[in-house]
């Protein structure tokens, strides 16, 4: 692949991820206020880092690239469902 991916914004894995974030935010929501700034923080930055990991990388020129991204997305994953 030469060049830059198509827009990010049709990738599913991309939609996916925004659907995560969406429900992540709704869950956190009714978490003890004392975790506004630590389990919710967490959650919710890590659940927009996926999202924006994926349109990143799709911004980059190859695929090595991509896949760096795409890689550091899939790290994140694990701080998104920690309950």
């Amino acid at each position: 692949m030469s060049g830059r991916l198509t827009d990010f914004r049709d990738f599913e894995v991309w939609q996916a991820a925004r659907s995560l974030t969406a429900a992540v935010y709704t869950l956190t929501r009714d978490f003890p206020k004392e975790e506004a700034f630590g389990l919710i923080a967490q959650m919710r930055r890590a659940a927009v880092s996926v999202a924006t990991n994926i349109a990143e990388g799709a911004g980059r020129r190859g695929v090595s690239e991509y896949r760096r991204y795409i890689s550091i997305a899939l790290a994140l994953r694990p701080n998104c469902v920690l309950c």
